[in-house]
């Protein structure tokens, strides 16, 4: 997660925020939530005007400062999840909005599970950029830019949204939590061509990758979107679960 830490200030700046949907479901799981990796705070703002009690844990420093000034109702920590301890656990939902694969696959349902009350929810937010019938071609069309840029197999335009897989058989597979739900909330967003490439820009294989090739990857985008809009969609997929009020 810590790879978003060199980008903070445009990563708030130009990341979308999320559906109003699925945080009104969020919220609705606490009061006293858990937020794991909440980068500058998108989410995390709009779970405490929800009157959520949110206490999160960021790895980025920088991004945690962000977080710290646009929510400072929040309690916001700098740490790595994977080793972080509160002083009190028995948290009534632990959620994470795009954060959650980049935790220790071997504990983190394990470790979430141990830090819910009884009964408490697993709330895991997972954000697609998904084509639609009839959506724009322009998701598509920049796969002739990517495959003479960064020329790899893997290339490909995003999945149809009813392509987009959820985390019921990982949460099942966990042993750790019941009553598994999942949910879909499509939405979309409309960008300048410099305001897609500034979201571009937050993706972790691009700051990843070689400065000379990446901005040549952009100029093409940017040139192939010139003048125009573009819409972009996205699905956002909620998986919860509970944990047992039997468990230890």
């Amino acid at each position: 997660m810590s790879v978003f830490d060199s980008v903070a200030e445009l990563y708030d700046r130009a990341r979308p925020t999320y559906p109003p949907a699925v945080i009104d479901d969020v919220a609705a799981l606490g009061p006293r939530i858990l937020e794991i990796g909440p980068g500058t705070g998108q989410a995390t703002r709009a779970l405490v005007e929800r009157g959520a009690e949110v206490t999160a844990v960021e790895l980025g420093p920088r991004l945690a400062a962000i977080a710290r000034r646009n929510v400072p109702r929040a309690d916001v920590l700098t740490a790595d999840f994977d080793t972080w301890e509160p002083e009190h656990a028995g948290y009534d939902a632990v959620a994470s909005f795009t954060a959650f694969h980049w935790l220790d696959p071997e504990t983190k349902y394990a470790k979430v599970a141990r830090l819910l009350s009884p009964g408490g929810t697993l709330a895991v937010v997972e954000v697609e950029h998904v084509r639609v019938p009839g959506g724009d071609t322009i998701w598509e069309d920049v796969q002739e830019d990517y495959d003479a840029v960064v020329p790899s197999p893997d290339n490909r335009p995003p999945p149809w949204i009813d392509e987009v897989g959820d985390l019921r058989a990982e949460f099942e597979g966990s042993g750790r939590f019941r009553d598994v739900e999942v949910r879909r909330y499509p939405w979309e967003v409309i960008y300048t061509g410099d305001e897609w490439i500034d979201v571009m820009r937050t993706y972790s294989p691009n700051i990843a990758g070689a400065p000379d090739v990446i901005e040549e990857l952009y100029r093409r985008i940017r040139a192939r979107i010139g003048a125009r809009s573009v819409t972009k969609h996205y699905l956002a997929t909620l998986t919860t679960g509970r944990r047992p009020l039997d468990s230890a």
